[in-house]
C-alpha cells in the first residue's frame, strides 16, 4: 500500500498507528516527508518521544498527527465562516 498524506487522513486511529511504525521501518524519509507537510512540530516531535522511551513510537506519533489534522481542519473551517470582501461589498 503506498501511504500519502490522503490515505493517513482516511485512517482509524489503530491503522493510522500501524501505518506510521511501517513508515518508520520501511519508509522513514516518507514518514518525516508527511509530517514535514503536515507541519508537525519537530521540537514538539522530539520532546514526547524522548519524554516516553518505552512507549510505541507509531502511537506517539498518531497522536501528534490526528492533532496537528485537526487544528488543520478547525482553521479551515474558521476560515471558511468568515464574510468574503466580495459579500460584503454587495451589503454596502
Amino acid at each position: 500500500m503506498e501511504i500519502n498524506l490522503q490515505s493517513l487522513e482516511k485512517l482509524d486511529t489503530p491503522s493510522l498507528e500501524q501505518a506510521i511504525n511501517e513508515l518508520i521501518k520501511n519508509n522513514f524519509s516518507r514518514l518525516v516527508q508527511i509530517l514535514y507537510r503536515i507541519d508537525v512540530s519537530e521540537a514538539k516531535l522530539k520532546n514526547i518521544l524522548q519524554a516516553h522511551p518505552n512507549e510505541d513510537a507509531g502511537k506517539l506519533i498518531a497522536a501528534i498527527v490526528l492533532e496537528r489534522l485537526a487544528a488543520t481542519k478547525k482553521a479551515r473551517e474558521s476560515f471558511n465562516a468568515m464574510p468574503r470582501i466580495d459579500d460584503t461589498e454587495e451589503r454596502l
